[in-house]
């Protein structure tokens, strides 16, 4: 029986829009909206549109006197602190609204799924894992990831795993459940010596109660497809295995890209899609066939985003693009109408994602693996140094 899949979208998100010159552009969300559409990938998928999510819903993540803040920066405009007004996090008009509608979609991405309704749900809008109890950080004003994590630990999920794509580390979202063992984060990420925001390494492996539940792979720069494949195959399926999530909820940043103008990772959309299929199948085997995907980073806004989030909606519906399909030619002109850049025409880069097994070998993301699994795998049973755990 195919899974029941609900959409969250509305044209609302584009609100959520830190200025002409930020890298962080709506513009990404858009286009692939329109891609997914010209590619019949939701025909006859009517998308569920969101609402603001209420003060005491993101106060679940985030303290009141950040709420504060935030809601009076469009006024006040300048010594708000909270990491808003900076160069990464500026300040725009209603950003307490465009912030809480992000998270209300996760919100109701996560409700779809916990009364019933939905098996999986896709908030490309979503994502924003850098946002802390205090303070903006990363692009990210609240922690949408966060809410709909707390949301669903209230309502009716004991374990809850959380995998972070994104080539930054997932540290919001790590930060939000540190010590706590129902919440299982898992971030791959460029190495922190190399990027932004310099944490995530793999000694970060939780605290108190919550020891052994925080994982992070980082990654050496110019990490491709076959290397990256190989670090998640060596890490992530054991965990998840061992945990028994009642539902995997996900980031799906895509400035791992080679093209990503701000991060030095070299993965391919093809390797996104395969992201994308493994992400599925391990929601199927190891938590109840339940997924919740969010969008993230990415800002090859033409080029990469819009064909490789397609990807995604269309691995969540079960309506898999091939890899060669060509992308249509009304996209194509729209989009030439924005941008000075040359266009792809299909759907593939022709990257290769085949990779050999994980093995204690001398390759700098075999010894990232190795570190990572000789951290946690024993604290869940797990033998660091044996392949098959």
């Amino acid at each position: 029986m195919s899974p029941r899949v609900a959409v969250v979208w509305t044209p609302e998100f584009l609100g959520y829009d830190l200025g002409d010159d930020h890298p962080l552009d709506p513009v990404r969300l858009d286009l692939t909206m329109r891609l997914a559409t010209e590619l019949g990938v939701l025909e006859g998928v009517e998308p569920l549109a969101p609402e603001l999510a209420p003060d005491e819903e993101v106060q679940r993540v985030h303290v009141p006197s950040y709420l504060a803040a935030v809601k009076s920066a469009p006024e006040v405009a300048f010594g708000v602190g909270h990491g808003l007004g900076t160069e990464d996090n500026p300040i725009f008009a209603n950003m307490h609204e465009a912030s809480a509608l992000v998270c209300g979609g996760s919100l109701l991405a996560a409700r779809e799924i916990a009364e019933g309704r939905a098996d999986r749900a896709v908030n490309i809008a979503g994502g924003l894992h850098h946002a802390m109890a205090d303070r903006a950080a990363g692009f990210c004003v609240y922690n949408d990831c966060a809410v709909a994590i707390s949301w669903l630990l209230d309502h009716g999920f004991d374990r809850v795993a959380y995998v972070d794509v994104d080539v930054h580390h997932g540290d919001g979202v790590q930060a939000a459940f540190y010590d706590d063992p129902r919440v299982l984060t898992i971030s791959l990420h460029q190495h922190p010596m190399t990027l932004w925001p310099g944490t995530g390494w793999p000694g970060e492996y939780g605290e108190g109660a919550g020891v052994g539940y925080a994982v992070n792979v980082p990654l050496p720069p110019g990490t491709g497809d076959p290397g990256w494949l190989r670090a998640f195959h060596a890490v992530v399926p054991s965990l998840l295995t061992a945990f028994r999530p009642q539902i995997l909820v996900t980031q799906c940043g895509v400035d791992t890209h080679v093209e990503d103008p701000l991060a030095n990772l070299g993965l391919s959309v093809d390797g996104h899609r395969e992201i994308y299929r493994r992400l599925r199948e391990l929601a199927t085997h190891t938590a109840g066939g339940k997924w919740l995907a969010t969008g993230g980073g990415g800002y090859g806004l033409f080029r990469v985003v819009p064909r490789s989030w397609t990807h995604l909606v269309a691995t969540v519906l079960d309506r898999d693009v091939a890899a060669n399909r060509p992308i249509p030619a009304g996209w194509i002109a729209h989009t030439a109408g924005l941008t000075g850049q040359p266009l792809p025409i299909s759907m593939t880069d022709g990257g290769t994602t085949a990779h050999e097994p994980w093995t204690e070998g001398s390759d700098r993301v075999d010894a990232a693996v190795l570190d990572v699994r000789r951290a946690v795998f024993p604290l869940h049973a797990l033998d660091p140094d044996d392949p098959r755990d």
